[in-house]
């Protein structure tokens, strides 16, 4: 029993179990598990079906030396004297791997002795549940244990764990020591850093959701980790999260935790599988891949020699992994545990199976989390939040999959040509729809079920393209389960579908379940979270944000004030200029012509932004043409990152030359060219979406539900990412530049209201500025 002089370690027995009775392969065959909302409903049939008496969610709880074991029970009958595990799966329960099983006991095992202390029993059945959640039926294992075999096992369990434990207790004491004389890593603030930094802790400390505009160049990044850390001892934090949305974003933060160098801080970046895995070309499995064989086995060492770092960014971590013969992907996953800081993409936390999520809600964890460039996270959860299959695609898997799976795979192609038979005889290229098709997705659903028994039978039998249709199909069948008035359904008629039989020639008809508002499904992980910080330079207007984001209702909203003058940033809107669709041709020359007189005015390095790679290639072809002295370099189509780089690397400092770019790629933010790496830039576009039916659809939603249809699809984004490649010109107090906004919409007052309040925007006709042409060219 735990003594009143040491301090207590709370663990769940879930994660008791998975540190001490994980063993052998890594196994991703019986997959994929029930989502969480079919995990929930799969519970609550089986509970039903139990008899009057039957206790459901018992608290459990116990100490044993300096820890607290606690957790929930799924059930218990009184009347059996049995204790329930239940386990939700899908596909045949006989190829569920013996680890998972031994694991499950072990948690099993771990409740029946609780609820043997709780109820000062001497024996107890123990059940192990696992029900199919598509056949909705239970098969049952049941064994009888003493309550002194499974105190036994209990204390094994926990002695298992209790030096790790206190090891976590000192490294946290140490931590939190460190945390409350951290100091602030530079002499000063910069303008506006203290502004936002005091809005962030006080957002912890009175456990709210914050939302701040702030500009860039004012080190947001240490804005916001710097206060999150001060607060930490004294709410307790268990961690952060900083999320971004590119890979810049991540590589940011690691090195502004650097610079706070808040030992022994540790800190873990994750990354994406496909850019993790040693060996792509296998499978998960230990059959398959030598990381994965044996990996239980080698987690323990492998953890231990990777918390010993510093930092743990990539290549940390594949560098330990390497050394310890283990996946490096999933070693980031379980030292995602033990780590303070985790930085990593939007989708950790925020998508259907987000893993930082779900090891939050298990864990019961205290987490703060930082949203960088969230102004990205509207459109990124709309594709979180969206599924897709293309016929064109399934019917080409179809020739090359397992003969097992014809039959449904028949069904699917059936239901699939009924469920656009309307649409092909009405010609309609686009069609929007209330409901997601009932016949259809039952047809999915079987598909599914049977891909995936034979998937844990046959690992390899699927071809890439039926493994991809699998994972496709899954994700689309749990975006359902989430329809509703946020989304739509929609068919879209492409060209004609090439594998269709001659006498069934039909065009190619994918079926999409599109997210709109992303609010329903974001708002409640704001809620779980401690606190939240939500920070990016476009956050106008603040309605827009909020409800589309699903913001708490005590959400606070931060303007944090600009600290640059409107003399260090030119700014001239063009109001003479049209760059609408069906006036572009008309005004390629006269775009370049202006470039070049900007240029020659005063020679630099500019950046030049268009809503098209066709427009930007017609109109740097322009310039070529007709002022060939100029330098010019323009962003690809599929750029490569090393590409990006060499883009890049081409504003060096007091340079001269146009860099040609799409608004809303790469370098239209998180780009950072201070100085003279960078003295201006064109913007000819308001990067409004483009005008189609898709769009029209998410207008009209738009319009039900808030009333500003046409600026909650097309104005507000679009102005977003004008003024964010407008921030790339000024970075920092002694930066200098021009700004050109080309076409005549920026003349308008509803559109200048949404830029920002610190320039000074000058309404120019290009003819105004001839005579600076003519004299200059």
């Amino acid at each position: 029993m735990h003594t009143v002089s040491e301090p207590v370690y709370t663990v769940a027995v879930r994660a008791l179990c998975e540190f001490t009775a994980k063993q052998g392969d890594l196994d991703l065959r019986f997959t994929p598990t029930p989502s969480a909302l079919e995990g929930v409903a799969g519970h609550v049939t089986v509970t039903s079906r139990r008899p009057a008496g039957y206790q459901k969610e018992i608290s459990l709880s116990e100490t044993c030396g300096p820890l607290l074991v606690r957790g929930r029970a799924d059930g218990y009958d009184p009347a059996l004297n049995r204790l329930e595990e239940i386990k939700t799966h899908r596909g045949k329960l006989e190829s569920m791997p013996e680890n998972h099983r031994h694991l499950h006991w072990a948690q099993a095992r771990v409740y029946g002795h609780l609820m043997c202390r709780k109820l000062g029993l001497e024996a107890i059945q123990i059940a192990l549940v696992y029900f199919d959640i598509v056949e909705e039926t239970e098969s049952v294992l049941v064994e009888t244990q003493t309550a002194q075999a499974l105190a036994t096992h209990f204390q094994t369990q926990c002695e298992r764990f209790i030096a790790w434990a206190r090891q976590e207790l000192a490294h946290g004491a140490a931590r939190d020591e460190a945390l409350r004389t951290l100091a602030f890593p530079h002499a000063d603030f910069r303008p506006g850093q203290r502004a936002l930094a005091e809005a962030v802790y006080r957002s912890a400390v009175s456990k709210r959701c914050l939302a701040a505009q702030a500009p860039t160049g004012i080190g947001k990044t240490v804005g916001t980790l710097f206060p999150l850390l001060k607060a930490w001892p004294g709410q307790q934090l268990d961690k952060i999260f900083f999320l971004t949305a590119k890979s810049a974003g991540r590589q940011l933060a690691l090195d502004a935790l650097t610079t706070l160098a808040a030992k022994p801080l540790r800190v873990i970046e994750l990354v994406a599988r496909d850019k993790a895995c040693e060996y792509p070309d296998r499978a998960c499995h230990g059959e398959s891949c030598p990381l994965a064989r044996g990996f239980y086995d080698r987690l323990a060492n492998a953890r231990a020699a990777a918390l010993e770092c510093a930092q743990l960014d990539r290549a940390s971590v594949a560098g330990v992994a390497r050394r310890h013969e283990v996946c490096p992907y999933y070693l980031s996953q379980e030292l995602s545990r033990w780590s303070d800081v985790i930085v990593g993409d939007y989708n950790y936390y925020f998508d259907t199976s987000a893993m930082l999520f779900a090891l939050a809600e298990a864990n019961r964890w205290r987490v703060a989390v930082l949203v960088d460039e969230a102004h990205n996270l509207v459109e990124r959860a709309r594709g979180m939040y969206s599924a897709t299959l293309d016929q064109a695609a399934f019917d080409a898997m179809r020739r090359v999959a397992p003969p097992v799976l014809k039959k449904t795979f028949a069904r699917v192609a059936r239901s699939w040509s009924e469920t656009a038979s309307e649409q092909h005889a009405s010609g309609v290229d686009y069609a929007a729809h209330t409901e997601p098709p009932a016949r259809f997705l039952a047809s999915l659903g079987q598909a599914v079920s049977l891909m995936t028994e034979l998937l844990g039978e046959q690992p390899d039998a699927f071809t890439p393209e039926t493994l991809r249709f699998y994972f496709d199909a899954v994700h689309f069948t749990r975006i359902a389960e989430r329809f509703g008035s946020h989304s739509i359904f929609d068919i879209t008629l492409g060209g004609a579908n090439r594998s269709a039989s001659r006498s069934a020639k039909k065009r190619n008809a994918a079926l999409c379940l599109r997210n709109v508002i992303p609010a329903p499904h974001l708002a409640p992980r704001f809620a779980r979270a401690h606190s939240v910080a939500l920070f990016s330079a476009t956050l106008t207007p603040a309605h827009f944000y909020a409800d589309t984001l699903g913001l708490p209702a005590s959400s606070v909203r931060i303007d944090v004030e600009s600290p640059f003058s409107a003399e260090q940033l030119d700014v001239r809107a063009i109001a003479d200029l049209s760059t609408r669709y069906r006036d572009r041709e008309r005004s390629v020359d006269r775009i370049a012509d202006l470039i070049a007189a900007q240029f020659f005015s005063a020679e630099g390095n500019y950046l030049s932004f268009f809503s098209s790679f066709d427009y930007l290639t017609q109109v740097a072809t322009a310039l070529v043409a007709r002022h060939p002295s100029i330098p010019c370099w323009q962003q690809s189509r599929a750029m490569s990152e090393a590409a990006q780089r060499e883009f890049l690397a081409r504003f060096v400092a007091d340079g001269r030359g146009v860099g040609f770019a799409v608004l809303g790629g790469a370098f239209g933010e998180a780009i950072d060219l201070p100085g003279t790496r960078l003295i201006g830039a064109f913007v000819a576009t308001l990067g409004l979406p483009q005008l189609n039916a898709v769009n029209q659809e998410m207008k009209a939603r738009m319009h039900a539900a808030f009333g500003e249809g046409y600026a909650y699809t097309y104005l507000f984004p679009g102005l977003q990412k004008v003024v964010q490649a407008a921030g790339r010109v000024i970075r920092g107090p002694l930066d200098r530049g021009v700004l050109y906004l080309i076409d005549d919409r920026f003349a308008r007052a509803e559109v200048r209201r949404l830029l920002p309040a610190w320039w000074q925007v000058k309404v120019l006709r290009q003819r105004d500025l001839s005579e600076s042409i003519d004299t200059t060219l």
